[in-house]
């Protein structure tokens, strides 16, 4: 299952992956960075009040999915999800308008964050669709519904800024691709809990399981987003948006791979665990840290080595040289956030101790509230990147310490000091290429950094893959000789 949603996953991800990049691109380009720091900071607000009220809903219903389905429950798991929602969607717009207008923000910061808001409920009920699809195994459903947010929210929101809307315009995007998308699926998911029976006991089961996870999600944001507020409060918008650019030209790299990888390998752990038991899941997972390791690892150390030419060629020209300065420390924590989001905390859902995962995210968001209340105050932007590298990797030691009382998954040693091995020749070979500057000097590095990351990787056989090209030459011979 985890290499079938690879493979399914996988258009969904480059689609990501383009349309990350070409938000930096665009978005740097068509804002003023006061307007691209009032951007990231609705973006902030609107992805804490998202998660505050709806993400359990959602991680409830991915994680007992496949259950229901093996049970024939189906449409009282959904009945009883789609109720909770409902009631959150009805409460959640008064509170929202009432905070917005009372909020000391400047006017257009106030409409950013008021369009982002109003998009959450479209948001996240696109986002059910979305978990159930994936839990059921609707590997290609899933994925053309993802590339529709993905490329139809960024197109909208290209638009809206073009028509004048400022900050507004990427959260217009958003909310006005999920409003579009559910026309055209919300009748079928509508249809599954039909006939099904709201059931207390089961939303109490859900909320018990939901709700630590959205906790420890809020920790998370927290964790990502607090140096933006405190850039804002001891500097300004400017500063914010010199931070945001630099953190999302690492961070979307990373994260487009690591959330490829968690949509293929969620529902394999969780299928492993329910159909075969702990030594089913052991070996999935072990398949899975590998893959990670060994695709992620070398990414992060590769965009930290080629930041330079990197914001050059990416980011608006107001913006860049901050950029490319906050880009290597965001690298580095976005690989600790991945392992940790993706596969460390996969041991709390799994063994459903979930109040384990929100104990585990509370060392590091403490960390990094002081380490930012500390550094942003003295060394600016400088500060808030150092905080975000130093707490995501706290936070990665607390959840594999704490993971392990939950449901030990393996640590593949083995290909990690493979893996770091070939980085360190990696890194060697990028720093003695000369810093010419923009497409040029981008290319040389990423060109060579690559082949001498494969070369070493393929010589040390880090995760059998010698052995994994040899199967499959020997499955193509086959394949070819009928």
């Amino acid at each position: 299952m985890f290499r079938r949603g690879l493979i399914g996953y996988l258009p969904a991800n480059i689609t990501q992956g383009i349309v990350g990049l070409l938000t930096i691109v665009v978005f740097t380009r068509l804002l003023t960075p006061e307007q691209y720091g009032g951007y990231a900071l609705a973006l902030s607000v609107m992805s804490l009040a998202h998660t505050t009220l709806f993400t359990w809903v959602e991680a409830a219903l991915a994680r007992f999915q496949a259950r229901s389905v093996e049970r024939g429950e189906v449409a009282d798991h959904l009945a009883t999800l789609m109720r909770a929602f409902a009631v959150l969607a009805i409460v959640f717009p008064v509170v929202a308008a009432v905070a917005v207008w009372l909020a000391p923000i400047t006017a257009p910061l106030k409409a950013a964050v008021a369009v982002g808001l109003a998009a959450i409920v479209f948001r996240s009920l696109i986002r059910i669709v979305q978990e159930r699809r994936k839990a059921d195994g609707e590997v290609m459903a899933a994925s053309a519904l993802d590339m529709a947010q993905t490329a139809g929210g960024f197109a909208i929101g290209v638009l809206a800024i073009t028509l004048g809307a400022g900050a507004a315009g990427p959260m217009i995007g958003i909310g006005s691709i999920a409003v579009i998308c559910l026309v055209f699926t919300l009748r079928r998911e509508l249809a599954l809990a039909r006939g099904g029976r709201f059931q207390r006991a089961r939303l109490h089961d859900y909320a018990g399981y939901g709700l630590p996870v959205a906790f420890s999600l809020i920790l998370s944001l927290v964790i990502a987003n607090t140096d933006r507020f405190l850039l804002a409060a001891f500097l300004d918008e400017r500063a914010v948006g010199v931070y945001h650019a630099g953190y999302s030209l690492a961070n979307r790299t990373l994260d487009v791979m690591f959330i490829w990888l968690g949509m293929a390998g969620g529902p394999a752990m969780v299928a492993a665990l329910e159909r075969g038991g702990r030594a089913a899941l052991a070996e999935t997972a072990r398949e899975q840290a590998s893959f990670m390791v060994l695709l992620t690892l070398p990414a992060a150390v590769g965009v930290a080595l080629v930041a330079g030419p990197l914001a050059q060629l990416m980011v608006g020209g107001a913006l860049s040289a901050g950029a490319a300065q906050v880009t290597p420390w965001v690298a580095v924590g976005a690989f600790f956030s991945g392992i940790t989001t993706y596969y460390f905390h996969q041991a709390f859902t799994l063994g459903r101790r979930t109040h384990l995962l929100f104990a585990a995210m509370i060392i590091p968001a403490v960390a990094n509230l002081l380490l930012n209340l500390i550094l942003i105050p003295r060394y600016g932007i400088a500060g808030a990147m150092w905080s975000t590298a130093a707490s995501y990797a706290i936070g990665a030691g607390a959840s594999w310490t704490l993971g392990r009382r939950a449901m030990p998954l393996p640590v593949p040693l083995d290909v990690v000091w493979r893996a770091a091995l070939a980085c360190l020749a990696m890194a060697v070979v990028v720093t003695r290429i000369p810093a010419v500057g923009g497409v040029l000097e981008l290319a040389l590095k990423a060109g060579a950094g690559g082949l001498v990351y494969g070369a070493v990787v393929l010589l040390l056989d880090a995760g059998g893959l010698r052995g994994h090209g040899r199967t499959l030459w020997r499955g193509l011979r086959a394949r070819t000789a009928t």
